[in-house]
């Protein structure tokens, strides 16, 4: 029998992006109790900063549409937070292998733009995953209170992990936040970080085909004794 310490490292290591999913719903109660669990992260002064919206079935599907809409017509994009900056170094390196590593699971060439669109798109429909949920903290607070949020979401993705459930957190999808807020008519100050589709793999999808590598230990640590 695994211990808990074993099971941790497990999730932590089958945990990936997956990019393809069945339509087979995860029972609601099933997500509350992940949720209620992830409660237990740490955050500065136990403030909790994070707030979820969770779409599920029907709802999933037409914010779905809308977001797909949106990016579809090349409506402008205007996200709560800073998008990602210009990579350098080994960050640029990885971020180019990974790059390689998808589109070449899914056979597109680099130069294929029109593809590589149509793969971008797939972020708005959610990757078909029949649930998403989206994170958000409060827009005034500094990217201090952001790193708790991306605890409390990376427990949220471990703890699905650990119940068979496959998730792909995704940027891109904050890129419209008025459409993610009108339709849960969150107010304004709430301000969209990430969304997170989830669901069960779908394993004929070609982009879980899609492997990544992780950088060795000496290029993120510096320690001295």
């Amino acid at each position: 029998m695994s211990t808990s310490h074993d099971s941790l490292i497990q999730a932590m290591q089958q945990r990936r992006s997956v990019r393809g999913y069945t339509d087979a719903a995860i029972p609601l109660e099933t997500i509350h109790k992940i949720l209620e669990q992830a409660q237990a992260s740490p955050s500065n002064c136990n403030v909790q900063p994070w707030r979820v919206l969770l779409a599920t079935g029907d709802a999933c599907k037409t914010l779905s549409k809308q977001l797909t809409e949106a990016f579809s017509k090349a409506t402008p994009m205007n996200p709560d937070f800073s998008g990602l900056p210009k990579f350098s170094g080994h960050q640029r390196d990885r971020q180019v292998d990974c790059a390689m590593a998808l589109y070449g699971a899914m056979s597109i060439d680099r130069k294929d733009h029109i593809a590589r669109m149509q793969a971008t798109k797939k972020n708005y429909e959610f990757f078909n995953a029949p649930h998403v949920m989206f994170f958000c903290m409060n827009r005034e607070y500094s990217p201090a209170m952001a790193v708790d949020v991306g605890m409390y979401a990376q427990n949220v993705m471990l703890l699905l992990q650990a119940h068979g459930i496959a998730s792909c957190a995704q940027a891109s999808t904050a890129y419209y936040p008025e459409i993610i807020r009108d339709f849960f008519e969150e107010p304004a100050e709430n301000g969209i970080l990430f969304g997170l589709s989830f669901g069960y793999e779908d394993t004929e999808v070609a982009a879980n085909n899609t492997r990544t590598t992780r950088a060795p230990l000496d290029q993120v640590l510096n320690e001295k004794h």
